[in-house]
């Protein structure tokens, strides 16, 4: 545990979008391997942070790494839509959030996210009972038809999910992954590679989890606050662009309202980037999972 495993995508760009703090409380909602936060740390020499996760082996690994910096941290154990709940007693002055699958989930077989993993299992928090074996072995093909067409993005959901029926039970990654790529064309990705993030949504409810932070964030309105958001596929990142779009607008009647009724001073602050941040040439030859990952930034009036 002692060797850092994991280089943290936009690394250079995150600790620039918060230099500008000099107090408070920074929130890390997905502390991961503490990359970013060891950054943004040693970058920001005034500020504390909140780091959360709801991965044990991540936690153990960070605390440990970030024992450095003493008390300047406090460690959470949760999902991250609760954590704007647990801090209203402090400043909070920033927010990341970095909503990848981690290399600690990846790179580790006994998780199961991968596609070479002899189990089949994709729980972030290992303690949650519902896993893709359960997904994979016990939906109906409704179900798979909808959660293939809806969190993947899969053109031939209804031939995946009939494949699944017919060749289950699978009792790890490995042959599920093998059997796509027996029986679907092979284009510029895996052909496992949608499927696997369609089961590894509906496992760990990421969609409905990032709706709820934001919920949080909104009902909070932390003023001054900046918020950044990096996400890995296009699901998330049009939930983080609606969010920040709709924050931003001063007018929210509806679009057949003649003349403004709401006042015309509904915005809660401005969007820092017109255009979402990503990462350079350099970074994805260095680091090739970053290629997708995408960073958004708004900041509370």
């Amino acid at each position: 545990m002692n060797q850092i495993p994991h280089i943290p995508v936009l690394y250079d760009e995150v600790v620039k979008t918060f230099n500008h703090i000099d107090d408070g409380y920074i929130i890390d909602c997905t502390l991961g391997y503490g990359g970013h936060t060891n950054g943004i740390l040693e970058n920001n020499k005034n500020i504390k942070m909140i780091c959360n996760d709801q991965d044990d082996e991540a936690l153990i690994f960070s605390k440990d790494r970030l024992s450095k910096h003493g008390d300047r941290i406090i460690f959470n154990k949760g999902n991250f839509k609760d954590i704007i709940s647990l801090t209203v007693d402090k400043k909070i002055t920033g927010l990341l959030a970095d909503i990848g699958v981690s290399s600690l989930q990846l790179d580790k077989d006994d998780r199961g996210f991968g596609f070479h993993s002899d189990v089949l299992d994709m729980r972030m928090d290992k303690t949650n009972k519902l896993s893709a074996y359960e997904v994979v072995n016990t939906y109906s093909i409704n179900q798979l038809e909808y959660i293939l067409k809806e969190y993947g993005e899969v053109a031939e959901y209804k031939k995946v999910a009939s494949l699944i029926i017919k060749n289950r039970p699978f009792n790890s990654a490995k042959e599920l992954s093998l059997m796509l790529e027996k029986n679907m064309h092979r284009g510029k990705l895996h052909p496992a590679t949608l499927p696997f993030q369609a089961i590894r949504i509906e496992v760990n409810h990421e969609l409905d989890v990032l709706e709820d932070l934001f919920k949080a964030l909104e009902m909070a309105n932390i003023k001054g606050c900046t918020v950044a958001i990096i996400s890995f596929h296009s699901l998330e990142d049009r939930i983080v662009k609606n969010y920040f779009k709709k924050w931003s607008q001063k007018c929210i009647c509806p679009q057949n309202v003649f003349r403004c009724e709401c006042g015309n001073n509904n915005q809660k602050g401005k969007i820092i980037t017109k255009k979402p941040i990503i990462p350079t040439n350099d970074e994805i030859k260095k680091n090739p999972r970053s290629r997708s990952s995408k960073m958004r930034v708004f900041k509370f009036d």
